[in-house]
């Protein structure tokens, strides 16, 4: 079957180019059979509770199943089509039935608590305690210690959750894909950027159709919002996209109801387990100990930010009344009258910062920043890809060996689901041989494809963007653990996984970076040293209004899974509502639907735990602060980040490896400086 199979093919990388929907089905079944069988062989009283007899067993044959079925969700996440889609669904109670009923086994669950009390315990290497400790916590928090009847409804639980989390992010892809505008004049897109209007010509000459054609993927819609002068199009644009997936589109889309039941499910998950809410039950593998911990720290925050934020709006609004005669500013004028202030503010747009940012620079800049701090090679790979746009590359150590690789996958397109991220395509471990296993990533964005010839051209938001999801990979990639359990994000808490992605966006704020990695796109002229000093001049600009944005998502979120009753009388909405009007500065409409895409916390791991961008925000910047001292781009404290944090994954905990390279516990005084909140706001 492994033969012709390639989704039972282990000996290298995925091969992407054979896999099609029908693979899927009967590698299931084998990989299922095969830990099955494995899972019966380790169950017997007679098997020693020993590493090389227990753990290493199970990790081998779990390990298939991870990546089989991880590339089969990836699949599902970059290149949805009808087939696809119904294989994954038809396979995902079956995964998921295993893994629940893994988490549940009690043999295994007494083979770990006999290993934890063993005379060898002691023996184990760090990281092999932590993985015993970690797998005790989760078998606690996967319900092994429930009676039979609980275990069983907690497993209708996971498969039910695990349904409508797809349900829920397959109806954003479909409310988001089916949305198009169509315009044929023209004088419609005044203001728009040249490169906007003809990567839309573009796609409505794709579809057979004539003038220009616009979507809800972001590169497509944003740069209506921000530059179209006609107002009535950019409300028409900011309506379609604040209801997606709502009760006002088409009712089999709406995930309204998915919300409610996932909320109800969680809720019971966490009675069953003996939790007071949902959120509890997430921060106990997390930094932060309580849900009231990570509410105060919120709250904190938006009362050190909401004085910078009203400042910002007030600006604003006072700017779109007396330059562009709206009185009355309204959600779909705000990025348009703020990139007018920027303009009039700092003298340059974002439009014209974009056009030094051509890919091919911008690559070759990050692997520059990647090799200076950590010095390592990035070179171009091969491998078979599932789509002509993806690239593939290797990174290596200065005397040739091989650490790890990536594929990159930059263009918004149909069939792709909507964001940035890094996935787990392998993870490093020494294999039975005694070879080393070396870690490979998935790099996935949505950002503006090329058009008219010319290379792709990000907008600096874009750069900070690929700098950030590489700081996920690096983490992946550059780990020095040989224990798959704790090896590279593995086993990191979820409240300290962004700290290298938000390190690493500290640099593109760099001279010494932007330097090497810009051009502009027709003149191949670096980006002039005047241009750079105003965009650090707007670094902070609306930084206020940017933050309690964040803290707004956050708040609802943990408030939603601590603070709320499912079947209670005040709905979902209200409890927006409620925390907008504590920490927001601008009111959305009432018709706007934020919480049906918000996949993070529906679809995407992020339940109770939004708030880890802002947390490790604060570790971030405090680690960055570390290269301040030492004046930016230093190659000897890229090595300390790399020896006490990338290196190290998931070994030991994430306060102790920030702790070992900083010397001390994290500040927040970092990160207010950063986002220019230190000075007090005038009155």
């Amino acid at each position: 079957m492994s033969n012709t199979n390639p989704l039972l093919d282990f000996s290298g990388l995925p091969r992407f180019g054979d896999i099609k929907p029908e693979h899927i089905t009967p590698a299931l079944d084998a990989l299922l059979a095969d830990c099955k069988a494995t899972v019966d062989q380790l169950e017997s009283p007679d098997l020693p509770a020993d590493w090389d007899s227990f753990v290493t067993p199970l990790d081998d044959a779990t390990e298939k199943l991870g990546r089989a079925w991880g590339i089969v969700g990836h699949l599902n996440s970059v290149a949805d089509t009808p087939e696809q889609r119904a294989a994954y669904n038809e396979n995902l109670p079956r995964v998921t039935e295993f893994w629940t009923a893994l988490s549940q086994n009690e043999a295994l669950y007494g083979k770990y608590k006999a290993l934890r009390a063993g005379a060898g315990y002691e023996a184990l290497n760090g990281a092999r305690r932590k993985i015993v400790e970690n797998s005790l916590r989760d078998f606690r928090l996967g319900g092994a210690e429930l009676a039979d009847a609980a275990k069983e409804r907690f497993a209708e639980i996971q498969e039910r959750q695990a349904e409508l989390s797809q349900k829920f992010s397959e109806h954003v892809l479909d409310a988001t894909n089916a949305w198009t505008l169509h315009i044929d004049d023209e004088a419609d897109l005044a203001g728009l950027p040249d490169d906007a209007k003809q990567a839309a010509a573009e796609r409505a000459k794709a579809a057979d159709k004539t003038g220009f054609l616009f979507t809800l993927h972001f590169p497509s819609y944003f740069p209506l919002l921000q530059y179209a002068d006609k107002r009535e199009l950019r409300e028409k644009v900011y309506h379609a996209n604040a209801i997606r997936a709502s009760e006002f589109g088409p009712a089999e889309l709406d995930n309204t109801p998915l919300i409610k039941e996932l909320l109800a499910l969680r809720a019971e998950e966490a009675a069953l387990l003996g939790y007071a809410s949902f959120a509890e039950v997430s921060l106990v593998p997390k930094m932060a100990e309580t849900p009231a911990e990570v509410i105060g720290f919120l709250r904190d925050l938006a009362v050190r930010a909401k004085p910078y934020a009203e400042r910002d709006v007030a600006e604003l609004k006072a700017f779109a009344k007396v330059e562009l005669g709206l009185d009355d500013l309204k959600p779909w004028d705000v990025a348009y009258a703020s990139e007018k202030l920027r303009e009039k503010r700092y003298s340059f747009s974002e439009h014209e910062v974009k056009q030094y940012f051509p890919e091919p620079k911008v690559l070759a800049g990050l692997f520059r920043v990647i090799e200076t701090l950590f010095s390592v090679r990035v070179k171009p790979d091969e491998a078979p890809v599932w789509h002509p746009d993806v690239r593939f590359h290797r990174i290596e150590s200065l005397d040739g060996r091989l650490l790890g690789q990536f594929y990159i996958d930059l263009y918004a397109r149909a069939g792709k689901r909507s964001g940035a991220w890094m996935d787990d395509a392998r993870g490093r471990r020494i294999r039975a041989d005694g070879s080393v296993q070396t870690p490979v990533a998935y790099l996935t964005c949505n950002f503006s494809a090329p058009v008219g010839g010319k290379p792709a051209v990000f907008t600096h938001d874009e750069v900070l963007t690929l700098f950030h999801e590489f700081g996920h990979g690096l983490h992946h990639m550059l780990t020095r653990v040989e224990e798959l359990g704790v090896a590279g994000i593995n086993g990191v808490e979820w409240d300290a996984v962004e700290l290298p992605s938000q390190f690493m966006e500290n640099f593109c704020w760099e001279w010494e970076v932007l330097s090497h990695m810009t051009g502009h796109v027709d003149s191949g002229e670096p980006l002039p040293r005047a241009l750079y000093d105003k965009m650090i001049a707007a670094k902070n600009f609306q930084a206020g209004m940017q933050t309690v944005r964040q803290i707004e998502f956050s708040l609802f979120d943990m408030l939603l899974h601590s603070d709320f009753d499912p079947a209670g009388e005040v709905g979902v909405q209200q409890l927006l509502d409620t925390v907008r009007a504590e920490v927001a500065v601008l009111i959305p409409p009432e018709w706007n639907r934020f919480q049906n895409s918000f996949s993070h916390i529906f679809a995407g791991g992020y339940a109770a735990g939004y708030y880890s961008y802002k947390w490790a925000e604060v570790l971030s910047a405090d680690a960055y602060g570390k290269f301040e001292e030492r004046g930016g781009l230093d190659a000897a404290t890229g090595a300390e980040f790399l020896e006490t944090i990338l290196s190290v994954g998931g070994s030991r905990p994430a306060l102790d490896s920030f702790v070992a390279f900083r010397g001390r516990k994290p500040s927040i005084d970092a990160l207010l400086r950063h986002n220019g909140m230190t000075e007090p706001v005038a009155a």
